[in-house]
């Protein structure tokens, strides 16, 4: 394993079912991420994109391989492990926000340091620091569901950097937005990146965000590949044009037909 590997994943396996109804969501993953790393996880629904994103993050456990954070084997520690491991290690940013929306913004960035045991003061701080840091502080008091799209995204930004987390993952995080929010929200994930050394791993089809990003690893049928298949085309191909229209030549004009005389009988 790389000396600066903060996340390595090792022959990773994640199938459903058995017998007939098995389906192999991933099927042999290997992967290195480095510390300060700005990653696009990129693919197709149903891919097996977020589902790799769900075993790096440690959310779900694999059919077989191995996770390794910081050198550490992801499969030797215990569930109360796990979750403080992911607590103290990781941050999260969804699309669906998942924020409490009768609660105050404090209190929804307030809760990862309180489900972690830190004191009242001290969670109260680095909440205030981390709304800031998003330009929310000022609406600290605010109720969560008063929030435009975009400030309620910088909440989940600000939830996902309380902890002081060295990996973030962002599933989406653009897709609720429009396009000038969602600017505004790349250039600060990417920011935290630059100014923090926040490792970044981002998972969308969202192709220009992808290319802001160090790499782009494509998931395809549950494996990376290094040329995915285009997407099918969707128009149908356009008929050539007909040529223009020739003048028609000129016609000889048409002598009239003489009409046949009738017999007179006297």
């Amino acid at each position: 394993m790389r000396e600066d590997a903060v996340l390595e994943a090792q022959n990773l396996v994640k199938t459903y079912g058995k017998g007939d109804s098995l389906f192999t969501a991933l099927g042999g993953i290997d992967l290195t991420i480095r510390q300060g790393e700005k990653v696009a996880i990129i693919g197709k629904s149903g891919s097996g994109k977020s589902t790799l994103m769900h075993l790096l993050a440690l959310l779900d456990k694999p059919t077989s391989g191995a996770v390794f954070v910081e050198g550490q084997d992801a499969a030797k520690l215990k569930n109360g492990q796990l979750g403080h491991l992911r607590g103290q290690k990781f941050g999260f940013v969804f699309q669906q926000f998942f924020l409490n929306g009768h609660a105050s913004v404090l209190e929804n960035v307030i809760l990862p340091l309180k489900i972690a045991g830190v004191g009242r003061a001290e969670r109260k701080r680095r909440a205030l620091e981390a709304l800031k840091q998003v330009e929310l502080d000022d609406k600290a008091k605010n109720k969560a569901k008063d929030l435009s799209g975009g400030q309620k995204q910088r909440v989940v930004i600000a939830r996902a950097i309380v902890g002081n987390p060295s990996v973030i993952f962002a599933d989406e995080p653009t897709g609720n937005l429009d396009t000038a929010t969602g600017q505004r929200i790349e250039d600060l994930l990417f920011s935290l990146n630059a100014n923090q050394g926040i490792t970044l791993i981002v998972v969308t089809h969202d192709a220009d965000l992808a290319a802001r990003c160090d790499r782009q690893i494509h998931i395809q049928d549950g494996r990376i590949v290094d040329h995915p298949e285009p997407p099918a085309a969707t128009r149908e191909p356009k008929a050539p044009e007909p040529a223009p229209d020739q003048p028609d030549a000129p016609q000889p004009p048409r002598r009239p037909t003489p009409r046949p005389r009738r017999k007179v009988h006297l």
